[in-house]
């Protein structure tokens, strides 16, 4: 299976946590730390910078996949403390990492006009899209514990009948024409869906990983 195209979706600013300071009152002037150039600035660097390939070059799924690393931006504007909060793996914790590491001195963030230490949290979306593969899901990328999750999959030049597939920390029931139902563990985060092609004596067509989310969240996620 061919890789389509990957890409990058990175938030436009990373979050501001908390702010360490010494007597911090209330009605405090706080600005929070930058970036040279700003927010734009920023997201050009990340963008510019990543190597969107990274999870390829290391085996990973179709999918997408949400790293978040967290630094603190120091009084002198230095940026240390960076260490993943994620732990999705195929290099790419590491490689956002790597890049922070290289995004030199920032504007310190201030209260009342006195630099501080700011604890920032970047997220980073890395996405891989099989080509002549789809699974569709009621919310793309999402499974859901507690309940049956419909997907529906499609693959190139391959009928229904010839699919055969198989799910990580879960159970998946073939229906009919590409449709199955599946059930995923409730003490899992993550759950991939492998397909193969029967009439090739069941040779692998490709895989997709899944984000496993509470069933609460179904509704939530309907409206992202």
């Amino acid at each position: 299976m061919h890789i389509k195209h990957l890409f990058l979706i990175v938030c436009l600013s990373s979050t501001p946590i908390i702010s360490f300071s010494q007597n911090t009152v209330s009605d405090s002037d706080t600005v929070d730390a930058s970036f040279p150039g700003g927010l734009p600035a920023w997201k050009k660097y990340l963008e510019q910078n990543l190597n969107a390939i990274i999870p390829v070059d290391n085996g990973a799924p179709g999918g997408l996949y949400t790293v978040n690393v967290k630094f603190i931006v120091a009084r002198d504007g230095s940026v240390s403390d960076i260490a993943p909060l994620t732990k999705l793996g195929y290099g790419m914790e590491q490689e956002v990492v790597r890049i922070i590491k290289k995004s030199g001195a920032w504007e310190p963030g201030t209260i009342d006009g006195k630099p501080i230490n700011i604890y920032h949290v970047q997220p980073v979306t890395f996405v891989v899209i099989l080509d002549g593969m789809e699974i569709t899901t009621n919310v793309p990328y999402k499974l859901f514990t507690g309940i049956d999750n419909p997907i529906h999959i499609s693959v190139d030049k391959v009928k229904p009948k010839d699919l055969s597939v198989t799910i990580t920390n879960g159970r998946i029931t073939p229906l009919e024409d590409g449709n199955f139902i599946v059930k995923v563990n409730d003490t899992t985060r993550r759950a991939v869906i492998t397909v193969y092609n029967l009439k090739k004596g069941n040779k692998e067509i490709g895989a997709e990983s899944f984000e496993v989310r509470p069933q609460s969240e179904v509704g939530a996620a309907k409206k992202d």
